[in-house]
């Protein structure tokens, strides 16, 4: 399958509808594009890597450092179902 897509001045590209079904991706979902040694480029969908290090920095700060005990109490309500 080739298809021919179109540079904007903004130097973005539309995808066609096909190869985004080839790729299993939808609005919002990523794609990962690889320089090949011989410059073609590689396009595939980028799968979530459900590591750590992703999951690091994406809640809010705590407004103060809790004690060993608060976060006890904390864990003990979650786990008791009331927040």
């Amino acid at each position: 399958m080739t298809s021919l897509l179109t540079v904007t001045s903004k130097g973005q590209v539309t995808f066609r509808k096909e190869l985004l079904d080839h790729l299993h991706v939808a609005p919002g979902d990523k794609l990962a594009v690889d320089v090949l040694s011989d410059g073609r480029l590689a396009i595939r969908a980028a799968k979530a890597t459900n590591n750590i290090a992703d999951f690091v920095g994406c809640l809010a700060p705590a407004p103060r450092r809790l004690s060993i005990e608060e976060i006890g109490e904390a864990v003990a309500a979650g786990w008791a179902g009331r927040k």
